[in-house]
């Protein structure tokens, strides 16, 4: 087997936790195929660049396996190899948010009126 469903790679090499969610990233642009936008059936083959956005980290790989059955975290992790720009921009991130935590991040639905009290105080 050397090509799989772009939607069936994501999803086994644990980037979505349902294949449904990888086909719906597919759809909506989250997932480009060497740069271009393209469709959940399209076929991923070693050497492809992927660029993915789940919503809470985008990476850039590069596609080293194939595989279409999900397996455990490490047998994912042989199934690409992720760009040293990719790299670097998620470090920069995660230390952006270790020093500096959004105070609306925490709070869940509408405000409350402590809540709304707590977010005035910090930023007075």
């Amino acid at each position: 087997m050397d090509t799989t469903r772009i939607d069936k790679w994501c999803w086994a090499a644990r980037f979505f936790k349902t294949r449904s969610l990888a086909t719906e990233a597919v759809d909506r642009g989250r997932i480009r195929l060497n740069g271009e936008r393209t469709k959940p059936a399209h076929n991923v083959k070693p050497g492809d660049r992927l660029d993915i956005d789940n919503g809470a980290t985008e990476w850039e790989v590069l596609v080293i396996g194939i595989a279409d059955k999900r397996g455990s975290a490490a047998i994912a992790a042989t199934l690409y190899q992720e760009t040293d720009e990719s790299l670097q921009r998620r470090t920069t991130q995660a230390e952006r948010h270790r020093l500096f935590r959004e105070p609306s991040a925490e709070i869940k639905g509408r405000p409350t009126k402590r809540d709304r009290r707590l977010l005035d105080r910090s930023s007075s």
